[in-house]
């Protein structure tokens, strides 16, 4: 289907092409995508023969990034840990912990993702870093990056990527354990 139709798409193409920050909020039937997914892993957890409660499919489905191939994959493991450590079925319990034992976290972020956010708060305070240092450090090519790392990064807004390099959003600060910076001169309420 077609995007839907949008009163501010002209405001938010005149933001970009003047290098303004743009938020973009998700559409409202954006949660439809977990649900989608949810259904699929339901549909082949009963191709696998693998019982599992609609509460287990949907941790998998929230932390699969929205990407059908990212459920599967994750869908397989929690599989795999049911049938070793239970007795095959499939609970929200046993998919959080299966999941944060695989490294996967509450948003879906990976190890390559948390090490990221963790290289920009704590190597480089926070940014703004270039992306050709990034990858120097993190050892990962531009396109892997780019493609594989940052977007979801983006879509979840835990980064900005500004004309001076990316930084680590208020939430990515979070995120991380880290109290975001103060700008210069910025008190507090109580400051005297």
């Amino acid at each position: 289907s077609a995007w839907p139709p949008s009163r501010n798409t002209p405001q938010a193409i005149s933001a970009v092409k003047g290098r303004n920050s743009v938020i973009i909020c998700p559409h409202p039937r954006a949660k439809l995508v977990n649900a989608k997914i949810c259904n699929l892993m339901r549909d082949a957890l009963v191709k696998m023969g693998a019982p599992a409660d609609t509460e287990g499919a949907r941790e998998i489905a929230r932390r699969a990034r929205g990407t059908p191939r990212i459920a599967g994959r994750l869908l397989r493991r929690v599989v795999d840990f049911a049938v070793v450590e239970g007795d095959g079925t499939i609970t929200r319990a046993l998919a959080d912990s299966s999941l944060t034992r695989l490294g996967v976290d509450h948003l879906g972020l990976d190890g390559a993702d948390r090490r990221y956010l963790k290289m920009i708060g704590e190597d480089y305070q926070g940014g703004p870093v270039g992306i050709e240092t990034l990858c120097a450090a993190l050892s990962e090519s531009r396109d892997a990056v780019e493609e594989v790392i940052e977007p979801y990064l983006l879509q979840q807004a835990l980064i900005q990527r500004t004309p001076r390099g990316r930084m680590l959003a208020v939430k990515g600060w979070r995120h991380i354990g880290l109290e975001p910076p103060r700008a210069a001169g910025q008190g507090t309420l109580f400051d005297g």
